[in-house]
């Protein structure tokens, strides 16, 4: 991250957004949106790489809640109503017209939203483990795709997304599982794949059930060295720095607002469909958002996508920490064709 620049811009609603940029200010923008429950420095391997030489010009923003951000107390201040028109106007603040979005995890979800609302400011799309056509759409859009091969409905009514029902049910109680075993969770939840548990249930799949998240009781969970993660020292430090900040509560609020978020959908630009190019990189091992384990995810994208390029790589969710390089080529490659 030392090859980067940091500034913030304060937007028209007040809010702060921090951010970090790197490159060539005449390259080709790249704006990378992190998600739960991270900070920009999650694409560090990203945006070391794309930031040499003056084919690119890279962002990568601390998303609302996170980081050197600001974080509102508001749930309604996670809706993609809102968090949209805020990327929109840092793009005008920084003389974008238009770019390529990249997002994982709910940033996949908020740069979806941009996406179908926004196609005029898209050079083109990558999406990271979440594809398109999910997550933005709500949690009743996503519970109609679960595999109940993997999900039995009559034992696993909301399948591996139970830990986002858990959440709307028990915001509160959710946050203060995070927040009070920050330095352990934050290792657990950056371990590296395990591919022999690749079509079996999600340990999401179980968080009613088991009285809350790890089982109602974080302070009993194991210490986990740090070579077993995606992490470095600097990044855990960094993503304890901005828990510690801002509490959980800010990663909570994205799963606030699953019927906002479906509303605003129905705003969508051409019904949703991109004409644009759109790359997806699946993360095979992700138990929740693969279509490995979830088909009904890659239809939906396939559908609303024209220009669909579909790479996957052997990961785990956090594919662009633990498969940097993979990711890097995937990208890079994508890219060529795009500027082609």
């Amino acid at each position: 991250m030392d090859s980067l620049t940091a500034n913030n811009i304060t937007l028209k609603n007040g809010e702060r957004t921090h951010y970090y940029e790197g490159g060539s200010k005449d390259g080709t923008p790249l704006i990378f949106i992190h998600g739960w429950p991270d900070i920009a420095e999650i694409w560090k391997h990203q945006l070391s790489y794309f930031s040499e030489g003056s084919k690119y010009r890279v962002i990568a923003p601390d998303m609302r809640g996170y980081g050197d951000s600001s974080a509102p107390t508001k749930k309604e201040a996670y809706a993609l109503q809102v968090l949209v028109p805020e990327l929109v106007e840092l793009a005008e603040q920084l003389d974008i017209k238009r770019a390529v979005w990249i997002g994982h995890d709910w940033g996949v979800g908020v740069v979806n939203a941009l996406a179908a609302h926004h196609p005029d400011l898209c050079l083109g799309l990558a999406v990271l483990s979440v594809p398109y056509r999910t997550i933005e759409l709500g949690l009743d859009f996503l519970k109609a795709n679960i595999n109940r091969d993997i999900y039995p409905e009559n034992e696993y009514e909301w399948g591996q997304f139970d830990y986002m029902r858990y959440y709307e049910l028990h915001p509160e109680e959710s946050a203060k599982s995070f927040a009070g075993n920050i330095d352990t969770i934050t290792k657990i939840m950056y371990m590296k794949h395990d591919a022999s548990k690749w079509g079996q249930p999600s340990p999401t799949s179980r968080i009613q059930k088991d009285g809350g998240w790890f089982g109602g009781h974080p302070e009993a969970l194991p210490d986990i060295p740090l070579e077993y993660t995606s992490l470095d020292e600097s990044l855990l430090a960094n993503l304890i720095k901005s828990h510690t900040q801002h509490g959980f509560f800010p990663p909570t609020a994205y799963y606030l607002n699953h019927q906002a978020n479906a509303e605003y959908a129905k705003s969508e630009k051409n019904g949703g469909v991109l004409e644009f190019p759109v790359l997806y990189i699946d993360a095979k091992h992700d138990a929740i958002c693969s279509p490995s384990v979830t088909p009904k995810m890659a239809e939906s994208q396939a559908q609303f996508t024209k220009m669909l390029t579909y790479v996957t790589v052997e990961s785990a969710h956090w594919v662009q920490l633990e498969k940097p390089k993979e990711v890097n080529e995937a990208l890079e490659q994508w890219l060529v064709k795009l500027s082609n």
